[in-house]
């Protein structure tokens, strides 16, 4: 099966290249002959770039960037390691990626990898607490705290935790958790985790970090902007009222559309419109949607988040709410710590309660990452490319599932499962719904010149 998955990820890649080159191609107006001629090479040789027939040079790369307004990281692909749309990490290689790091000069933590791919937003880890303390005091001299990382952070705890944060005062706090608990925490807060004294053995987490929508071409394009100008994109939502202020003074400066000009357009007095701006008072619905449309824009473009989250969101397991799922009722789902801001980011507990119902009852729009925290196997059975695959993940084992992967999980087990949206979701997504279904594959897989050369 191995051999079987290189073999298709080359051959799928050099399409996937060559698709993508004739995408740039289009966008820049250049038909194969145009290109042939800037770049120093035969017709022929584009034309078999774009079949997925030759590789694209890295030479031939470099020379594009030249002389063409485009970056060089445009020419490259994500690359797909999960040419069956299952990716399985056991736990006897995740305990091969085991190593001990200090703090302090003291063995602190053991990192284990779990399951990841290149697709996939997450970098999950395995993580022991080798410091213990002795109470929960959260300026205890043992705890060695990070500085916080861009990453978002999902936790699953195991055992007797410390978990060890800064809240939004930049103040100093404990949480005491419990095997079933988790927590959330936003980029760079700064944290760190400890095993309490007299637990019966190291407390363990399973730390989900991962990218949402500001990671890759986002990052990349705020550090060529440069952080001096780039900064001014984060607006202010401390509050609703200063989140809508913020916007609309936004949208309507994007538009370079004057406080007079705005009110005149939305019969929305001048005065109101200043106060909104100066997180005097809130506007009513009606004139939201005046205000909206006289920006051309929708309401939800205006509207702030309707919760004000703090950035650290901790849940007790007996916090978590419990149902059923689907109507067959095969899985019992127990929802654990999440943030509405994060509204494509999921995290579950999963019991399973079938073992022999063939149905694959599951499809899911996002990415996947599952870990077996029970003591038993579960069977993963799934459809991909019209073919059927079945494989065991043992105790210990972890997972990474494709999006809209039709799968079911079977037997008597627990898994642990997080669900992220990636890059697509939200916005991304309503541009491409907007695209529509009768172009959407070439929206992904660009297949066609922009024009007909045969036609007049």
């Amino acid at each position: 099966m191995e051999t079987l998955e290189n073999t298709l990820n080359i051959k799928n890649e050099n399409k996937r290249i060559g698709s993508n080159f004739l995408g740039i191609l289009n966008d820049l107006k250049r038909r194969p002959e145009d290109a042939a001629k800037e770049l120093n090479v035969t017709t022929a040789e584009i034309s078999l770039i774009i079949k997925g027939e030759r590789k694209l040079t890295p030479e031939m790369v470099t020379r594009a960037a030249e002389i063409w307004p485009i970056n060089e990281r445009d020419f490259y692909i994500i690359r797909d390691d999960c040419n069956f749309g299952v990716k399985i990490m056991t736990s006897t290689n995740s305990e091969k990626s085991s190593r001990i790091m200090d703090r302090a000069g003291k063995p602190y933590y053991e990192y284990r990898d779990t399951a990841m791919s290149s697709l996939a937003p997450f970098r999950p880890e395995w993580i022991m607490e080798l410091c213990y303390v002795d109470d929960n005091d959260p300026k205890n001299p043992n705890a060695q705290w990070n500085r916080g990382h861009f990453m978002h952070q999902f936790t699953y705890f195991v055992g007797d935790v410390n978990f060890y944060y800064l809240d939004s005062d930049g103040k100093k706090q404990v949480a005491v958790m419990n095997t079933g608990d988790s927590m959330y925490i936003t980029p760079f807060t700064p944290h760190t985790f400890t095993t309490r004294s007299g637990a019966k053995q190291n407390g363990l987490i399973l730390a989900l970090t991962y990218g949402n929508k500001l990671t890759g071409d986002v990052q990349q394009e705020l550090s060529a902007i440069s952080s001096e100008l780039g900064q001014e994109y984060a607006l202010d939502f401390s509050s609703k009222q200063h989140a809508f202020s913020s916007l609309l003074k936004f949208h309507r400066e994007i538009g370079s559309i004057s406080i007079n000009e705005l009110s005149q357009r939305s019969n929305v007095s001048e005065r109101k419109i200043e106060d909104f701006e100066n997180n005097v008072s809130m506007p009513s619905e009606i004139e939201l949607q005046s205000l909206a449309t006289s920006l051309n824009i929708n309401t939800r473009d205006l509207r702030p988040n309707e919760k004000i989250e703090n950035k650290v969101i901790l849940q007790c397991h007996k916090e978590g709410k419990d149902w059923f799922y689907p109507e067959s009722k095969n899985y019992k789902f127990h929802d654990l710590a999440s943030s509405t801001t994060l509204p494509y980011s999921k995290a579950f507990e999963i019991d399973m309660l079938s073992q022999d119902d063939s149905s694959l009852d599951l499809e899911v729009g996002l990415h996947q990452y599952v870990y077996n925290i029970g003591n038993t196997d579960v069977i993963l059975n799934w459809s991909y490319n019209n073919k059927q695959f079945k494989e065991t993940i043992h105790s210990g084992d972890s997972a990474y599932l494709k999006p809209f992967l039709q799968h079911n999980f079977r037997g008597s087990g627990k898994l642990l499962v997080l669900r992220l949206g990636g890059k697509i979701t939200g916005d991304s997504q309503r541009e491409l719904s907007f695209v529509g279904k009768r172009s959407v594959k070439r929206a992904i897989n660009e297949s066609l010149q922009w024009f007909d050369p045969k036609n007049n």
